[in-house]
Order: C-alpha cells, then structure tokens, then sequence
C-alpha cells in the first residue's frame, strides 16, 4: 500500500513538472506569433491606408486678394526756370495752398529787356527801309504808265526789293515776340490747383539752364485727388473690368475703410513684375490721404462655372507637380491639376476629372499612384455634410452645388 502511494506521488511530480515543461516551451512561441501578426498588421494598414473620400463639385468659387497699392497725386509737376535768371520774389512756400494761374515766384533777367529793346528798334530799322522801296516802287510804277518813261525790268527790281524789306519788317517783329515771350517765363504761375511740396529756391538765387543744377524751384502735387496704383499678378488679371470696385485701408489710419472704382487699366502684362497696372481714382476731400502712404487693397476676383471644388487639404502641392488622389476600384490615381481660385477651406482645380469623382480629402504623396486604398467609412458620412456646408459658404451667392446622384449612392452603399 506505501509503494503505491509513493509512486502515485511521483507519478502526479513528473506530470506536474512535464506540464511546466511544456508551458514554458509554447509560451514563448505563442508570445512572438502574436507579435508578428501584429507587424504584419501594421505594415499592410501602412500599404493599404485607410483615408476618407470627398466629392468633386462642381460650383462657383467666390474669392478675394489683397495687395500692395501705393497712392500718388493725380497730377504733379516738377517747375523748372526755362532761362537763366535770379530769384527776385519768392511767394510761396512748402504747403501753400495754390489755385490755377496763381503767381508763385517771380525771376529777373536784366539781359531779357535790353535784348527786347533791340528787338523794337530793329523793327523800326527794317519798316523804314521798306517804306523808302514801297516809295520807289510806287514811283516807278506810275511813271511806266507813259509808254516807253520805265523799263519793265527796273520795275520787277524795284518790287522784289519792297518785297525784301517787307519780309525783313515780318522777321524783326518776330524775333520781337519771341524775346517779349521770354520775359514772360520770367513769371512763373501754378498749372493747376494743388499744393507747394518741394521749394529748392531762396531769393537771389540763379536758375535756369546755366545754374549748374537739375533740381526743380518747386514741385507741385494735387493733393484733393489721387490715384492708387496697383499691380494685379497674371493669374488672377482674367474678367478684371472698369466696373470693378475694390476697398483698401492705410496702416497709419486704422479703422477706416475706403472704397475706389477701378479707371485704368494698363491692358498689357508687364514683361518684369508679370502684373497687370490697375489704377483707381480717389477723391480726398477731407486731405486724411497722403500722397506716396501705402495701402492694403481688397480686390474681388471673379467667379467661373467651370471649376472644380475640392477641399484645400484634398490638393498635393509637391515640387515636381500638383495633382490630387482619386480613388477607381479601391486603387489610388495621381491626376495633375491646375490650381485656381482660394478661400479659406476650398479649392478651385482643373483637370482630368469629372463631377462625381471621389478623391482623398487628406492628399500626400506617401499614397502612391496605383497603391491599393481603405475606405474610412466610418467618416465619409459626417464629411459629405462638412463639404456640403463648405461649399455652400464658399460659392457665389450662398448657394450650394448640388451633390451628384450617384455620389449619394455610393455613400449610401458604403453605410
């Protein structure tokens, strides 16, 4: 009886003892398969990634730039002195205030009226020499109404001189104005309204084209009216018309917001900048707007039918190319776009793409074309209201696209 309890004993040991054995064998194993199962797991959710769909639109994308203006007086003159003179009267000064025809300074050239006397007595000269041929040819020619009293060829002679001397009267009181006009340079008036800028002159001083400097006495702006000048980029110059309106603000008076109708447009692309010039006429009645101060114009772009709307995120910008990723039989296909028109959420884009096609709202490049694709459709329900809902505030007039039929289908069928 003790020696079959002894080996019942050791019996139950060595079974005990072969089952630890064999735990501590498969344990382990059981332990790495899991692992790998797990990699392997991981490695195909990274081949085959499971992404969330959006659908191509089709609508009206309403969008606005803001860029850079300057704004410069609508017309300003630099004043020169046209002949050497010195400064006799000054009458105005930086900030005066001048209207059309005004005096603003007047020049003294002693020369100018010495030359103009000259000028007169020249006149005087030359209409005595005529007189005394106009006599002799009127003598000749009534003594050459007796026949044979007067040659005909001391009666030409006597015609082409008075006609000589009149012609010399003629010269002697033009050379007479044009001196006369020069001493009227020697007054110099304002162009028109406008403002005293720049005043390079003090009394006394010698200008004109002797003085030995290219400075202007004075400059004078129009300061009630002005021009913004901007240039509009190539790609957004389409539909820009002089019926656009666009609003603009100046850093140094916050708050104030103004508005300006385009008038000019310059009609051709600059070959440097590769810009449109736009220029809009402003009125500054209460003189807030100064000259040469920079502005921040908003310009409204505008809409086109025929865009693509997608999300901004379903676009791929890389440096090779911009494409977005559709998605055909659960496969990934790189299309190349063309980039259009922004706002904050959505995107316009052209290309091989049609109403109805479903692209990766989140676009990378780590998706490669032709790679095998997931579906999250766990998603794709509360993104066709988000992009509903985008797409409503981002096209023209508040109204949204309506979503493709079959789009609604395959949304239906992936629920």
């Amino acid at each position: 009886m003790k020696i079959t309890r002894r080996n019942s004993s050791v019996i139950t040991l060595a079974c005990v003892f072969t089952g630890l054995a064999l735990f501590s064998a498969c344990g382990p194993g059981k332990q790495e398969k899991d692992d790998q199962q797990q990699t392997v797991q991981q490695e195909n959710a990274i081949d085959t990634p499971a992404v969330q769909l959006v659908t191509v639109k089709k609508g009206k994308l309403t969008s606005n730039i803001t860029i850079p203006g300057e704004l410069t007086p609508y017309l300003e003159t630099d004043i020169y002195a046209k002949i050497s003179s010195y400064v006799k009267t000054l009458l105005v000064d930086i900030g005066s205030q001048v209207h059309k025809g005004q005096l603003l300074v007047v020049l003294e050239a002693p020369e100018i009226n010495s030359q103009l006397a000259e000028a007169k007595s020249r006149i005087q000269q030359n209409k005595a020499v005529y007189f005394a041929s106009k006599a002799t040819y009127d003598r000749l020619y009534n003594t050459s109404k007796t026949p044979g009293t007067v040659s005909p060829n001391d009666i030409e002679q006597a015609r082409a001189k008075m006609q000589s001397d009149s012609a010399n009267v003629e010269a002697a009181r033009s050379q007479y104005e044009v001196v006369e006009a020069n001493l009227q340079y020697l007054q110099i008036r304002a162009p028109f309204d406008g403002v005293i800028t720049v005043r390079n002159i003090n009394l006394g001083a010698y200008v004109g084209p002797g003085s030995g400097t290219n400075q202007p006495l004075l400059v004078l702006e129009d300061h009630k009216h002005l021009r913004l000048v901007i240039s509009v980029p190539e790609n957004f110059t389409a539909g820009l018309n002089g019926k656009d309106v666009v609003s603009f603000t100046v850093r140094e008076l916050e708050g104030r917001k103004f508005t300006a109708k385009v008038d000019r447009l310059a009609g051709s692309i600059d070959d440097k900048l590769r810009a449109e010039r736009l220029e809009m006429d402003v009125y500054n009645d209460d003189n807030k707007l100064l000259p040469n101060m920079y502005a921040d114009v908003n310009i409204p772009i505008p809409d086109r039918d025929s865009a693509f709307l997608i999300p901004k995120t379903a676009l791929d910008i890389s440096t090779e190319k911009v494409f977005v990723i559709k998605v055909e039989n659960s496969h990934a296909k790189w299309v190349d776009v063309q980039k259009g028109l922004q706002t904050k959420d959505m995107t316009e884009v052209f290309g091989d793409l049609k109403e109805g096609d479903q692209v990766v709202k989140v676009a990378t490049d780590e998706i490669r074309d032709g790679s095998p694709i997931k579906i999250n459709n766990a998603k794709n329900a509360e993104n066709a209201s988000n992009n509903e809902s985008a797409a409503k505030d981002s096209t023209g007039n508040g109204r949204p696209v309506k979503p493709d039929s079959a789009a609604k289908k395959g949304q239906k069928a992936n629920k």
